[in-house]
């Protein structure tokens, strides 16, 4: 019965990442500019700083209430892609290289994408602590 729960979820889940591509390809393609796909180079290049400087930071800190520097760096740099993502559309329209129609089109799948994202990690990722 968990295993169908969990399939059902992700199926759920890429079902909803794929409506968040599908707006941001069609706010490409219905308004013939191809802008708003520099959001997607966003959404591929957000979770790379956490991953990078996960690895990088290593387990002999003394405290283990704080991780690291190298960890916040990451935390940042992933902060500084999602804010992109969003703000880039609106950028976009404001200097009128894109219709405002393409930019909320653009920016309702870029939270289509982003909350599948957050949703299942936080859902899939395993949060057992060891004493």
């Amino acid at each position: 019965m968990f295993k169908m729960a969990g399939l059902r979820s992700i199926i759920g889940l890429a079902f909803v990442l794929a409506i968040g591509f599908l707006l941001v390809i069609l706010s490409c393609a219905l308004y013939s500019n191809w802008w708003p796909l520099l959001v997607v180079a966003t959404y591929i290049l957000a979770p790379l700083p956490n991953a990078i400087c996960g690895r990088c930071a290593g387990d002999e800190d003394i405290m283990s209430d704080y991780n690291s520097g190298v960890i916040d760096a990451g935390h940042f740099v992933t902060g500084m892609f999602i804010v992109t993502g969003f703000c880039l559309p609106l950028v976009l329209a404001h200097t009128d290289v894109i219709t405002v129609p393409a930019m909320v089109m653009s920016i309702t799948g870029g939270i289509l994408v982003y909350g599948t994202i957050i949703t299942y990690t936080h859902f899939f990722t395993d949060q057992t602590e060891d004493f």
